[in-house]
């Protein structure tokens, strides 16, 4: 993930819309960055029990939990969706306001995201990514760096995203934005390949 095509053409949500389904794609100020094939186990593990233990803890509450793959548009201002330039794919996602829900997705930035980082999307997701949920109002970002064992969150202060807060793997970690959901991560931890066999 993260690698931009090679030609300069720019893209909207109408065009996403009809790639074929085996090409995954996401956009970002109408340049399309390709997918990567299946992410590793270790990463699908990591996004499978933080949804899990988020869905968990929503039940019966407005928020819901999604996990990749969901669509994730992100106006700029008021366009329509067929002329959105920004579709994204999280790892996991938060969104508290119904109204941003639809059949295709999601429209307008969620309350919470989750990367979890693969050496491939290291830095599409810690920069370009981060710029972009900080632009569009994400209020929370968490990147999951699997082989550091390690936690990155961002939240927003105003406009901004603040000075991250950096953890380890172990023990819990509480959403700020959903005091709710509460990251318990010594079993999933356990369960991780040793950081020297990637």
């Amino acid at each position: 993930m993260g690698q931009a095509l090679k030609d300069t053409q720019y893209y909207c949500y109408g065009d996403y819309l009809t790639w074929p389904d085996d090409s995954r794609y996401e956009l970002i100020d109408g340049q399309a960055y390709a997918m990567s094939p299946a992410p590793d186990l270790a990463h699908q593990d990591i996004a499978g029990e933080i949804y899990l233990q988020a869905r968990l803890a929503l039940k019966n509450k407005p928020c819901r939990a999604f996990i990749a793959p969901v669509d994730v548009r992100l106006p700029k201002h008021n366009e329509a969706d067929q002329q959105i330039d920004t579709v994204v794919q999280p790892d996991v996602l938060v969104v508290c306001d119904s109204s941003k829900l639809d059949r295709r997705g999601v429209r307008g930035a969620p309350d919470w995201i989750v990367e979890v980082l693969s050496p491939g999307t290291a830095s599409h997701d810690q920069i370009r990514k981060r710029l972009l949920y900080e632009r569009s109002g994400v209020k929370e970002y968490w990147l999951v760096h699997p082989t550091d064992r390690l936690l990155t969150v961002y939240r927003l202060n105003g406009a901004e995203y603040g000075k991250p807060e950096l953890s380890e793997l172990t023990g819990a970690s509480q959403v700020g934005v959903l005091p709710d959901i509460i990251i318990h991560w010594d079993e999933l931890s356990s369960r991780l390949p040793d950081p020297d066999a990637y």
